[in-house]
């Protein structure tokens, strides 16, 4: 996630009430932050269009002058309203729909989401390059405090560089700190009050007696500088120690108040820090003061007060301490150097000359003096020294060994031993020498005593010159209050601890190296480098933030040798992991064809293998399917090439590898050797006879017609044509029609093709059987062109009534076979809602046998119909 000071460009114009919070004073620098001086592209960037809110009271005004009786204006004012509000509304619509779509490139093009945080990281360092430029080019002097300081900015910019040594976690910009006024470094408030008060129980909770009453100190857990119980943090403060609880401002170095620092240089020169709020240590003082060099030679210069002290560069010429000869280096601070010189020079007792440094020119050498004393019997036996020997150690009054009597005796002679005893305190401070008075040490002391042990617990008779110690162990805690003494016959001052205390620190990498000690151990002292994949870009972190700190975005390109055939992979940054897949052409050379292959590198594809790793049991979940890395084969060649069909339809442009013979899935067309019909077969081979056959005319693979000829007949002729199908005109037909004559009574055969070709006057006569009407003297011919009309009998009229009671009846049975079903269909539903019947429970059910007639009815009554008519028309023919 971004940190907050990231968000800059989002909008959130801060800075316009701190483009001029920083005073200036003399020749200072303002820090103001990642975001000095952009108080009025800010401001602006923060409105990117019209708000929810006003869109909503653009409405409301429109609802409202639209229902305000106003006259004839009123519903034009409510027009515009609405078209405004209707117009800010795609606007809004509009703004929303490209925050959108640059949220999704943002997520999804992780390539322009790095190039994005490099720019912005360079527009960063810029901005802070440019915020100590003056400093840079214009201290003239050290400013090793001045990166020290640009470090600490650039640490507070940047999200989770600033680490808590103490519980290894990153400081957030809205989190309570503490910085150490000896090493700048900082850590949570929570953190360090709690270090503070550990530290101080354990110092105090060494003996009981001063337990709580001193004031003991607590130290730094990095630079172990020690602060007073006095001191202890307990509100929280910008790094200028002015505000309480620094609000946050994504504008202003996190917490930091954004006024004038104005704290004292170290060393103190008088003047304040000119910065706004800052981490770290002040940079050099940039006043300018008028200073004369170090020698005072020279003419006071104005230059900054951090580089106030200078050199003239002229020769010093300050005599030196030897005394004869002057200093020759140039214009320097402090004290002259010595004597670089070298002379001859005697020691003190000037037996001996030798060549020394100008610088010390007393010196001894290793000859005892060696002169007559002052009694004229011995020499002095010191080595070379300045001033008289003295007298004789001999000379005077002189005691016995034990000295209780004194002797006066000439130098020459020894002191001799007065007979007394001696009653010297021995060894042990509480016999004293029984022996008479003697030369040299006395002897030790041999008397038998009743002696306690060290620790106290045991008493034992011994010489009193040999020590007693007991074997008992102290059992008391040391220091540590981890280890026991183990000390045998310890007096009660158990010794510190002196085992390691080895115990992991928070850094999950290290032991602690200290001895065993109590509470809380020094967080680790170790860093750490967190670089990239191939190495040369690299941040440096606390020991143990390894494993949570990305690591840094490396702008070298990537060094791996391609895994694919290409000679060269394509150019990206440093990565972890595999290589992206490659997206080059993979133009390999086709073995069938020759081409190019023109899709993109498949070396290395993933593939989606499924069901190796079967489950053993319904217990044992399914694994999930597995992605190999595989080389697939080359696709098939897509170069189009022109080529024409089977049937010589169309010439098509065919992908290289399917090159060949093929068919356009029309219809052949062709016109077969019937000349009535085309070849229905797909698009095909056809094969030229003699080489002249055209594209029109069928080949031998071509359809054979098998159809029947369906010409048209002569009208009138309802016989097919007897031949298959056949080019030209059908025969004419000879069968033999059977037709009846005008009375309907003889029935005559005569050919079909003389019916159909004879006019209307041959039809007659072909259809006339020259025979006398049996009924009536009237010609057939006469009553079949109606000019004679014959009117029904008896016999016609009763053959007419039985046939429509045979159609009533059929009409009734209809209808009652109708109503049948809808009551079986009405019994069913209701037996439906009454329920499930019981599977033992059945209803005794009386069967009733139908007659034949009732079975049948429905069959027998069409066929009677049937049998009347037959027989009605049977005896109408038999009358005639």
């Amino acid at each position: 996630m971004e940190a907050s000071w990231r968000q800059v460009a989002g909008g959130r114009g801060r800075a316009r009430g701190r483009a001029t919070a920083a005073p200036s004073s003399g020749n200072g620098v303002h820090l103001r932050g990642a975001g000095g001086g952009r108080d009025k592209r800010s401001v602006g960037a923060a409105r990117p269009g019209p708000s929810h809110g006003g869109t909503v009271a653009a409405a409301a005004a429109g609802g409202s002058a639209g229902n305000s009786p106003a006259g004839p204006e009123a519903p034009q004012t409510s027009v515009a309203s609405e078209l405004m509000s209707q117009r800010k509304f795609e606007e809004i619509k509009k703004a929303n729909q490209a925050a959108a779509k640059k949220l999704v490139e943002e997520h999804f093009n992780s390539s322009s989401e790095d190039e994005g945080d490099d720019d912005f990281e360079g527009k960063q360092g810029k901005i802070v390059a440019n915020t100590f430029i003056t400093y840079t080019t214009q201290t003239d002097g050290d400013i090793c405090e001045l990166e020290r300081t640009k470090q600490y900015i650039n640490e507070a910019f940047q999200a989770g560089a600033m680490t808590c040594l103490i519980c290894i976690a990153s400081v957030k910009r809205n989190q309570a700190v503490w910085s150490c006024s000896g090493c700048y470094c900082i850590f949570h408030m929570p953190c360090i009050q709690k270090w503070a008060k550990d530290s101080q129980f354990l110092v105090s909770s060494l003996t009981d007696d001063d337990f709580g009453k001193r004031d003991y100190p607590w130290p730094c857990p990095k630079c172990r500088f020690e602060y007073k119980r006095s001191e202890t943090p307990s509100r929280y403060y910008c790094y200028c120690g002015k505000v309480e609880d620094p609000p946050l401002d994504p504008w202003l170095v996190p917490h930091s108040c954004g006024q004038v620092c104005e704290r004292e240089f170290k060393p103190p020169c008088g003047h304040k820090c000119l910065l706004l709020c800052h981490p770290g240590p002040c940079p050099p003082c940039p006043k300018m003061v008028t200073t004369t060099c170090y020698c005072k030679k020279a003419k006071p210069i104005p230059r900054r007060c951090s580089a106030k002290e200078w050199s003239c560069q002229l020769q010093c010429g300050r005599k030196l301490l030897c005394g004869q000869h002057r200093c020759e280096n140039p214009c320097h601070s402090g004290n002259c150097p010595p004597c670089p010189r070298v002379s001859r020079q005697k020691c003190v007792c000037g037996k001996q000359v030798a060549e020394r440094s100008c610088a010390s020119p007393l010196w001894h050498c290793n000859q005892v003096c060696g002169k007559t004393l002052s009694c004229g019997n011995h020499t002095c036996e010191q080595v070379c020294h300045v001033g008289a020997c003295g007298e004789c150690p001999r000379s005077g009054k002189r005691f016995c060994p034990c000295q209780k009597s004194k002797f006066s005796l000439p130098c020459t002679e020894d002191v001799p031993t007065c007979g007394d005893s001696c009653d010297k305190l021995l060894e042990c401070g509480i016999h004293r020498c029984s022996q008479r008075c003697h030369r040299g040490p006395c002897e030790t002391c041999r008397q038998e005593v009743e002696k306690h042990c060290r620790c106290g617990k045991h008493t034992r008779l011994m010489p009193c010159h040999k020590p007693y110690l007991c074997e008992t162990k102290c059992i008391k805690m040391r220091d540590c209050q981890k280890h026991q003494c183990r000390r045998k016959c310890c007096p009660g001052n158990c010794p510190p601890c002196d085992q390691n205390c080895g115990r992991t620190l928070g850094c999950r990498n290290h032991k602690c190296p200290s001895v065993c000690h109590r509470g809380s151990c020094y967080p680790c002292p170790e860093t750490v480098d967190v670089k990239c994949n191939c190495g040369i870009t690299k941040v440096t972190v606390p020991c143990g933030r390894e494993r949570t700190t990305r690591p840094p975005k490396c702008k070298e390109l990537c060094s791996r040798p391609p895994t694919c055939h290409h000679t060269s992979q394509e150019k990206h940054r440093c990565h972890f992991g595999s290589c992206p897949a490659c997206h080059q052409p993979c133009l390999k050379v086709l073995e069938k064809c020759g081409h190019l292959c023109p899709a993109s590198c498949h070396d290395q594809a993933l593939i989606k293998q499924t069901g190796r790793n079967q489950p053993t049991g319904p217990w044992e979940q399914p694994s999930e399917p597995t992605f190999i890395q595989t080389a697939l084969p080359c696709p098939p060649c897509q170069v189009p090439i022109p080529m024409e069909c089977l049937g010589k339809h169309e010439i098509s442009p065919l992908p290289c590898h399917a090159v060949g013979p093929y068919s356009c899935k029309r219809v052949c067309g062709r016109i077969l050797n019937c000349q009535n019909h085309t070849c229905m077969k797909e698009c095909h081979k056809v094969t030229e006879i003699d080489g002249c056959t055209g594209k029109n005319k069928a080949g031998p693979e071509c359809f054979h017609c098998e159809e029947g000829c369906s010409k048209s007949r002569p009208l009138g002729c309802p016989h097919p044509c007897a031949l298959p199908c056949h080019p030209g005109e059908c025969p004419p037909c000879v069968q033999m029609l059977r037709i009846k004559c005008h009375c309907k009574i003889t029935s005559l055969y005569v050919e079909c093709r003389k019916i159909t070709t004879a006019d209307v006057n041959e039809k007659n006569l072909l259809s006339c059987c020259k025979n006398q009407c049996p009924k009536e003297d009237l010609q057939c011919n006469k009553v079949r062109e109606n000019q004679i009309s014959i009117e029904c009998d008896a016999t016609c009229k009763e053959m007419k009534r039985k046939a429509s009671e045979i159609k009533e009846a059929e009409t009734k049975a209809a209808l009652e076979e109708l109503k049948r079903k809808q009551q079986a269909e009405l019994e069913a539903f209701e037996n439906r809602l009454k329920g499930r019947r019981k599977k033992n429970r059945r209803r005794d059910e009386v069967a009733v046998e139908l007659s034949l007639w009732q079975k049948y009815k429905y069959h027998l009554l069409p066929l009677c119909g049937v049998a009347v008519v037959v027989f009605a028309w049977y005896i109408a023919h038999d009358m005639d």
